[in-house]
């Protein structure tokens, strides 16, 4: 065989011992040097972020039981640390190349992933908690939590929460959440750089999440109204009692002249800058408009949370005829869902509202839809009180809303009530009949209308009977109501000083339309009923054929 490695047959005795003394001492050196090579530090884990290959080599170390804990530790944490590359956080999330510290992470052993865990924990609470630093001038502070919060998050929810299995250091993180999504929430809430939003991460607090939000509630925070809903949505009752009274006391202080005077400067500025000029009329009207908006969102935050405080104050609002029309009925609107339903106080005020010939259309109109929310038992009696008011409006409005909290067994106690009435406009049984028609129970709505439009009841019953057919009757009704178009018996007349009572019906007369007067039973009929039918019978017919 021949003989490997260098020949030293040409020299001397004394010249080889030397050749492979020298040699020797080049391998134990060269030995050295690797071991050297070999040994990692943090210096090198820090290093290594910064490399295109960082991730893998960091990954490599955390996984490796053959690395000290405290180094594995470092590695994790450098992998959260990393800049975002492409926009995306690969040291936490990883990506097709690379592994992130999450995967990493399940890839470990339950003891081996504990003791890691348990370093990385002190580690991400503190880095969250860090008080921010402060401005220079007029730079914006970055926040650098970020990714600490986005890492907590994780440990504690993916693969079910099984990545952090000791109790204390789940506890550690989970409070050390709560305290970070309610400092600099205002910031916070609106970064587009998390990979778990904040609704996201309050979602999984619950209560917890929530309970120190209602401090955060103060004049002139731009994000109340999130808070808000926040609160409405995974609040305890104590959060919510204590948010409502907060929005009280800013919509108290927002509806105060001194509150206007302190925005004044700021108005005064913006005018500046956009060129205005206004006069001190329109500097007012400027003035009162931003209060009332700023008043009208305090109201929306109150909407969502409601509770005694809240539902107290916009319903004394809302009755306070001193208070402008567009933010009574505001009041009222928040108010949705919120009346207590056995407290006879709050119907009472609704109610009052509606009766009130002072009440203006817009408030009794959402007025009307709160009463609706209420127990028909406990509205009835004072809604049919209504049908005496001598406006044919209130009536109207109260009759609409009885229609539509009642079923057909009750509607034979409407047509008593209804028959009393005095002073009834056409818009009246062209409502109430439609209404009929969409009403439930037993027997069928028809069978109450061809008792009552029938001679022998009253004439506010029998037309209100008839108004059914104008939106709910067919081609094969107009036979059936034949025997009224000669009826002579007359329809109501508007009552003293009544507005837009007029009896009155437009049909086609040679394709052009014609007003024409209703004075009986026989009028209303054919001049109101049968063409509606007829038009939309024409209507139904032109659409088949299309199709």
């Amino acid at each position: 065989m021949a003989e490997k490695g260098p020949r030293f047959g040409n020299l001397g005795h004394s010249a080889r011992r030397a050749a492979r003394i020298s040699m020797l001492a080049l391998a134990i050196s060269g030995a050295s040097a690797s071991v050297l090579a070999c040994r990692t530090t943090a210096e090198d884990v820090h290093r290594w972020a910064q490399t295109s290959q960082g991730p893998k080599r960091l990954v490599a170390v955390l996984t490796h039981d053959k690395y000290p804990v405290d180094l594995r530790v470092e590695a994790a944490m450098t992998l959260v640390r990393m800049k975002p590359r492409g926009g995306r956080r690969i040291g936490i999330q990883g990506s097709d190349e690379y592994e992130g510290v999450l995967d990493a992470l399940k890839r470990l052993t339950p003891d081996a992933r504990s003791k890691i865990v348990a370093g990385m924990a002190p580690q991400l609470k503190a880095a969250m908690l860090e008080p921010l630093p402060k401005p220079q001038g007029d730079e914006a502070v970055e926040d650098p939590s970020f990714p600490y919060k986005d890492t907590a998050y994780a440990l504690l929810t993916v693969e079910d929460g099984s990545l952090v299995e000791d109790p204390e250091v789940r506890k550690s993180l989970r409070d050390a959440l709560i305290q970070w999504c309610s400092t600099n929430f205002e910031a916070r809430m609106d970064e587009s750089s998390q990979i778990y939003g904040m609704q996201q991460v309050f979602r999984w607090l619950k209560e917890d999440g929530v309970r120190p939000l209602p401090d955060l509630i103060v004049p002139g925070n731009a994000k109340n109204d999130a808070i808000a809903g926040l609160i409405a949505d995974l609040g305890d009752k104590t959060a919510k009692l204590t948010a409502s009274n907060k929005l009280v006391a800013i919509a108290r202080e927002v509806d105060t002249d001194a509150w206007v005077k302190k925005r004044a400067p700021a108005v005064e500025a913006a005018n500046k800058a956009s060129g205005l000029t206004p006069n001190k009329d329109q500097f007012q009207a400027q003035l009162a408009q931003y209060q009332e908006e700023e008043l009208l969102r305090v109201f929306q935050s109150m909407q969502k949370v409601g509770q005694a405080p809240v539902v107290d104050y916009l319903l004394a609002y809302a009755a306070d005829a001193k208070n402008p029309e567009k933010r009574r009925a505001s009041a009222l609107a928040s108010l949705e869902g919120h009346l207590d339903r056995n407290n006879p106080a709050h119907a009472d005020t609704i109610l009052g509202l509606l009766s009130d010939d002072a009440t203006p259309d817009l408030v009794r109109g959402v007025a009307v839809k709160r009463v609706g929310e209420l127990p028909r038992e406990k509205v009835i009696d004072k809604l049919y009180a209504l049908f005496k008011n001598p406006r044919w409006q209130i009536r109207w409005v109260a009759a609409d809303l009885i229609l539509r909290m009642s079923e057909t067994k009750h509607l034979d106690e409407f047509m008593s009530r209804l028959e009393k009435a005095e002073g009834m406009a056409m818009s009246e049984p062209l409502v109430y009949g439609p209404i009929i028609g969409e009403m439930k129970g037993t027997p069928k709505p028809v069978t109450f209308v061809e008792k009552y439009a029938s001679a022998g009841h009253p004439v506010q019953a029998r037309l209100s009977a008839l108004g059914f057919y104008y939106r709910h009757g067919t081609k094969a009704d107009l036979a059936k109501i034949e025997k009224y178009s000669s009826d002579t018996e007359k329809v109501p007349t508007c009552g003293e000083n009544a507005t837009e009572c007029e009896w009155q019906c437009t049909i086609q007369v040679n394709k052009k339309p014609e007003t024409k007067d209703v004075a009986t039973v026989g009028d209303f009929v054919n001049y109101c009923i049968k063409p509606a039918i007829e038009s939309r019978a024409s209507a139904n017919a032109e659409q088949k054929e299309q199709k």
